[in-house]
């Protein structure tokens, strides 16, 4: 039987040509067209799409602080390029959304209970592991709302903006993983079981959450509760896959130490 090849950690300065690339190629937008949405997703979508937004629109300041200690502790500033730049893709999918809800004449949310619950979690304890480990689960989530939102829509224009997100979501959770692999690396046996196990405990109040406060786009979209709560659990087997250090080639034989750079694919 083969053995599965396993994955090379793509270094800080990879991502940080990765996200300045990444921008240079977003999807096209059309804008100029109307924003068409019917009195049905007006009542169904736009509540939802409100939270989403304001999740999307966070400066960001948390994650930067957590970026200085842990660039510090593995002696690589261009980590906090790569985080500031990060950032910058989401805060633009938060300024899409919210190009998207002046043009249908909706305010945009200055509070939702979810992203309140989700910004506590993350602000916590400013470390990598306590901010990365809801960013990813949030996001693997994302994949499902914004594909339902993306079915469930007539307007060109919010099926672009879920389209382009998507399409960055997928390297959004690989930069987590790799993140996470690298901080779960060298962790004993049961110490690594116990984080698991938290993961797993944690991810199902997550997954209850999004769906009590986004249960009608995700059923407008045909995602009702047995399939979103499917779809939600295999996203993140996936992402569990991901951060698993076992999965990765390590240059360096301390744990704890960035690796050395190796060519990988431009594509994430």
């Amino acid at each position: 039987m083969n053995t599965p090849a396993l994955r090379t950690i793509r270094s800080s300065a990879e991502w940080v040509d990765y996200f300045h690339g990444n921008a240079n190629q977003q999807k096209d937008i059309p804008w100029d067209e109307p924003v068409n949405l019917s009195a049905e997703e007006r009542a169904v979508i736009i509540p939802s799409l409100r939270g989403w937004q304001l999740g999307e629109t966070s400066d960001g300041a948390h994650l930067l602080a957590a970026s200085h200690t842990y660039a510090a502790a593995l002696g690589d500033s261009t980590f906090i390029e790569a985080a500031r730049l990060f950032i910058a893709e989401e805060q633009r999918h938060g300024g899409n959304l919210g190009r998207f809800l002046d043009g249908a004449g909706v305010s945009r949310a200055t509070s939702d209970w979810g992203d309140t619950l989700f910004r506590a979690v993350r602000y916590f304890v400013p470390r990598m592991e306590i901010w990365a480990t809801p960013v990813v689960m949030v996001e693997t989530h994302a994949l499902i709302y914004y594909n339902a939102v993306r079915r469930a829509t007539r307007s060109a224009v919010l099926r672009g903006i879920c389209e382009q997100i998507l399409s960055d979501e997928v390297a959004h959770i690989r930069f987590q993983c790799e993140r996470l692999a690298m901080l779960h690396r060298g962790r004993s046996g049961w110490l690594h079981s116990l984080t698991m196990l938290f993961h797993r405990g944690f991810f199902a109040v997550i997954t209850l959450a999004v769906w009590v406060g986004h249960r009608h786009a995700l059923k407008a979209g045909g995602c009702r509760f047995s399939r979103f709560w499917a779809l939600a659990w295999s996203k993140m087997q996936n992402a569990w896959a991901l951060m698993n250090p076992k999965a990765y080639s390590w240059n360096d034989p301390a744990p704890g130490h960035a690796p050395q750079a190796r060519e990988t694919p431009a594509a994430a």
